[in-house]
């Protein structure tokens, strides 16, 4: 057993009983849920949704827009919180990206999410991947606004700059808990990084914004792993200095008996208290049970444009 799965079945406090009836999920329409998943692996595509088991996949499908997840569907990395399988991933498909174009133009998407899983064994962690897609997406979808959700890269900057010169509407890298709890939660990841990657994200849009459309940083992270407050309140702060203009808060929900435990349900009036402290540092927090990462994330870049 890996070290970081046996931090893992250590709980860090005693469990906080059954669920709260705020993060009761309504069932997911079957037929929506049918038609998306024939579109997706008719493509031979994958969405985070599914793989790593969002509560709001029902809602979302039935809208008709899902979150793509490229490089495949196996991480190499071993995240305590995260539903999505680790191992070693294959090649990736050189087919994708223009799949995930024709996906979004059959959905008829006006902003397209584009994430993956991490690819520590690629030399650029799969950079030129998501250029390949933002480029396909525009050729096949020319008025969309395209937001990517991007891993770490290694802390290689000129692998993240082959992604910013791409412009992204939205540039999103999560740094999903609080400093102290990174050696359980993200083990093989580092909150400076993570920040680092933030500030030249900021940076080079911020220059890049000089000939042409401004881009919005985002970022986001999990409460309920036994965090204080005074900690996220910290986060917030650091990521508003990093230049971060958006942050989405959600509740940590346990993927498996594998993963780590939920410490806390947190109540909805901390979740609104986050967004009013979010807002007094200038940002545009959405905060709630249920938030996640791209979640209603054309709500964002409507408001901007």
């Amino acid at each position: 057993m890996s070290e970081a799965k046996e931090m893992r079945a250590e709980p860090q406090a005693p469990g906080p009983g059954r669920k709260p009836p705020w993060l009761k999920i309504h069932a997911p329409d079957p037929a929506a849920l049918r038609a998306m998943e024939r579109l997706v692996h008719g493509l031979g595509l994958h969405t985070v949704c599914e793989s790593a088991l969002c509560p709001n996949q029902g809602e979302c499908f039935a809208r008709g827009t899902a979150t793509f997840l490229i490089l495949g569907s196996t991480c190499t990395r071993d995240c305590a919180f995260c539903g999505v399988p680790s191992g070693i991933p294959g090649e990736p498909d050189p087919r994708e990206p223009e799949s995930v174009a024709e996906a979004a133009f059959r959905l008829g998407l006006k902003h397209v999410v584009i994430t993956s899983v991490t690819r520590d064994d690629l030399a650029d962690g799969g950079a030129s991947h998501y250029v390949a897609t933002l480029r396909a997406v525009r050729a096949r979808l020319p008025e969309a606004t395209v937001e990517v959700l991007t891993p770490d890269f290694c802390g290689e900057a000129w692998a993240l700059d082959l992604v910013l010169s791409e412009r992204p509407e939205v540039f999103n890298h999560n740094v999903e808990t609080v400093p102290r709890l990174y050696p359980v939660v993200r083990p093989q990841a580092d909150y400076e990084r993570s920040l680092d990657v933030l500030r030249r994200a900021a940076a080079t849009l911020g220059r890049l914004a000089s000939s042409g459309p401004t881009s919005l940083v985002k970022t986001g992270l999990m409460v309920g792993l036994g965090e204080r407050e005074e900690e996220v309140l910290g986060v917030l702060s650091q990521v508003a200095e990093a230049g971060a203009d958006v942050v989405t808060i959600g509740q940590y929900l346990r993927p498996s008996p594998a993963h780590l435990p939920v410490v806390e349900y947190v109540e909805p009036g901390k979740f609104a208290f986050y967004e009013e402290e979010g807002r007094a540092l200038g940002l545009r927090v959405h905060a709630g049970p249920l938030v996640r990462s791209s979640y209603r994330a054309e709500q964002d870049v409507a408001q901007f444009h």
